[in-house]
């Protein structure tokens, strides 16, 4: 854990919105917390006990009448003396005590800066702390728990593990280097061979939990393309399940892009409806289908949508090299809704309008995400923890080469190194101070 890093000055922040008949709270942490506490209460705090109190301002006039709770350091949320002032969430209330406590010598908390404290402290390591604003940001219950796990510690658990095993490792291959005269050459044998293949099995599998994590704290971005009255726009209500699009017979009804946000069995999904796509001398219409090609760019995955009842041709199925064919307007004809899996990608066979194949078109997405059949997700991570792990894989894979093909056992160590200190960037034992600035300043006030 980082070193605690010395604290001179108390901050104050409004720690949960401020809603009208809810509760809001103001968060206090620093060594004047306590004594701000003593000027509310008149008397010393009890430790982790809830006050009945009036708050009042300068002049003693009272500023509304709650609760408040001491933690002292270092059994407490930062690691400092921290209070809590529970008061009915009308934010000229919350405000007008935010402004006292300002004026009993408080400050304005930046964003995040009460996790980056706790991180500072030892109390969360840099992943955990992540993990608050993605439990906070959460786009589904999944994600929630996703990141709920991480809080709780998971992910950092499995990475350290790794890294004892990449400690381990290199120790093997350090000492082989420091007693070169020994008649058994150990980065040739068996045994440093298995050590690799252990060390790439866990990593292999924290990756592939590290992106499902990822794909739960961000979700897919899917367009919606296809040709004109093939059922897109029914398809994106059908997924939504209201009317979010017009849908009518003719050809062309839509002309902008809509987006639409949904819980797809756990996975955050935004689904964007476009234009159909055809020739035209419709200015309006060219924009629409301009717009439609752009999203399919940007799109982390396409669903081409054909009339089942017709054969369409192959036209623009190829718009993107991540896609999904849905055949829609099973209605219309004897077929059943089925998943094919075929040279060309997954076929996706439904009606938009009964709802038939729209549980198949959502288990064919989770899959898309990582996301196997009644899976909720490990942890949750982001995209520099991927990027790590990446980068931690690839100079596990050169030291490999230059011990076991090569036998350059100061090469092996060097690699292993870079691959260690590649890991200790997602808990925040290795880390620069403007990556740290960069994550917690992506936080809320008064987190």
């Amino acid at each position: 854990m980082p070193a605690p890093s010395p604290v001179t000055d108390t901050i104050a922040a409004i720690a949960t919105p401020a809603g009208s008949g809810g509760i809001g709270v103001l968060r206090l942490s620093g060594p004047q917390a306590l004594a701000i506490a003593r000027v509310f209460l008149g008397s010393p705090a009890k430790p982790r006990h809830a006050h009945r109190c009036r708050f009042r301002d300068a002049g003693g006039d009272v500023i509304d009448d709650g609760l408040l709770l001491a933690f002292p350091a270092p059994h407490s949320y930062t690691g400092e003396d921290v209070v809590e002032l529970q008061a009915h969430g009308a934010p000229v209330l919350l405000a007008a005590l935010l402004r006292r406590c300002i004026e009993l010598g408080a400050r304005h908390a930046r964003p995040g800066e009460f996790s980056e404290r706790a991180f500072l402290n030892g109390k969360l390591d840099l992943a955990q702390a992540e993990a608050v604003a993605d439990l906070i940001a959460a786009g589904s219950e999944a994600a929630a728990r996703a990141a709920m796990r991480s809080l709780d510690g998971e992910f950092s658990r499995r990475v350290h593990a790794l890294g004892r095993q990449l400690v381990e490792l290199r120790v093997y291959i350090e000492a082989a280097i420091d007693f070169p005269e020994e008649e058994i050459d150990f980065l040739r044998g068996d045994e440093l061979r298995a050590r690799f293949a252990a060390v790439d099995l866990i990593l292999h599998e924290l990756l592939a939990g590290a992106r499902r994590g990822q794909r739960l704290r961000d979700g897919l971005r899917v367009a919606i393309l296809g040709e004109p009255n093939v059922g897109k726009s029914s398809l994106l209500n059908a997924l939504a399940g209201h009317d979010r699009a017009i849908v009518t017979a003719i050809p062309g009804t839509t002309r902008d892009v809509l987006l639409e946000h949904l819980d797809v069995d756990g996975l955050p999904v935004t689904v964007v409806d476009t234009a159909g796509l055809r020739e035209t001398t419709d200015e309006v219409e060219s924009e629409g289908i301009a717009r439609a090609r752009r999203e399919a760019a940007k799109a982390d995955l396409v669903l081409w949508v054909v009339d089942e009842s017709r054969d369409s041709g192959p036209g623009a199925r190829g718009a993107a090299s991540s896609r999904i064919t849905v055949h829609n307007k099973l209605d219309l004809s004897d077929a059943e809704a089925r998943i094919e899996r075929r040279a060309d990608g997954t076929h996706v066979h439904l009606s938009a309008k009964t709802g038939a194949g729209l549980p198949l078109l959502r288990r064919v997405l989770r899959e898309h995400a990582g996301l196997t059949e009644g899976s909720a997700g490990d942890f949750s991570a982001r995209a520099r923890h991927v990027d790590a792990l990446e980068r931690c894989r690839a100079a596990l894979a050169t030291a490999r080469a230059q011990a076991l093909t090569d036998g350059h056992g100061e090469l092996a160590a060097e690699e292993l190194r870079i691959a260690h200190e590649a890991l200790g960037e997602i808990t925040g034992r290795m880390r620069a101070d403007e990556l740290l600035g960069a994550i917690f300043a992506s936080f809320c006030i008064g987190k």
